[in-house]
């Protein structure tokens, strides 16, 4: 804990409370640090314990992803609280884990919208990779009818997928990109020079090319 506190950053601090993380911690700097430490598991959930954001960074960094349990997962999301926290959860462990898709149709229908959106990422990481069983008419339906009043993390989670479905999945472009002009959520999104926009018209028109011989 002394070894993070020292690489606090207050320039880093202050960009990351932009969007809601409360660390300022150089995430480079962090990334060495779990990389001189390797995997430890022990270590990792004492990390956890302490509900210091950098220290919950590090803690998923070398943990073992497969010897959490399913409640200690959904208990782990519940206390992320920060988006930087919850993204690195899912993609680092909780995609991971064997308890994966069992989660995904818990989070999917959790009320807490913070909470729904890890359902939400979970349920894009098989739009793209395992869509089969997916019901993609219907999860088109939900954020035709919600997106635009969904509150800013689960919105974002929903335009991925909605994204995602019209980039990987031709059949249902057309309605996706409908979909997307109509609803113009994240079209006025400030978007660096050379990234592409989270527009979803945009997102999915541009990755379709890339696509392409």
């Amino acid at each position: 804990m002394t070894e993070l506190a020292a690489l606090e950053e207050p320039r880093a601090r202050e960009v990351n409370a932009r969007n809601g993380d409360d660390h300022g911690v150089n995430l480079s700097k962090l990334r060495a640090v779990a990389k001189r430490l390797k995997t430890q598991q022990d270590l990792a959930r004492e990390l956890w314990a302490t509900g210091d954001t950098a220290a919950k960074l590090l803690a998923l960094l070398i943990c073992r992803p497969k010897e959490f349990g399913r409640d200690e997962l959904d208990a782990m999301l519940r206390q992320s609280r920060t988006p930087k926290v919850q993204d690195w959860l899912v993609n680092y462990v909780v995609k991971k884990s064997p308890h994966a898709e069992e989660l995904r149709v818990a989070w999917f229908a959790d009320p807490d919208p913070v909470v729904a959106s890890a359902g939400w990422a979970l349920t894009t990481e098989r739009v793209a990779k395992k869509p089969e069983g997916l019901d993609l008419t219907g999860l088109l339906d939900i954020i035709e009818a919600q997106m635009q009043a969904a509150p800013d993390r689960l919105q974002w989670a929903m335009n991925h997928c909605l994204a995602q479905i019209g980039i990987e999945h031709a059949e249902y472009r057309a309605r996706a990109l409908d979909i997307g002009e109509r609803l113009e959520v994240l079209k006025d999104y400030p978007t660096p020079p050379n990234c592409t926009s989270p527009f979803a018209p945009i997102w999915i028109t541009e990755m379709v090319k890339r696509q392409q011989p």
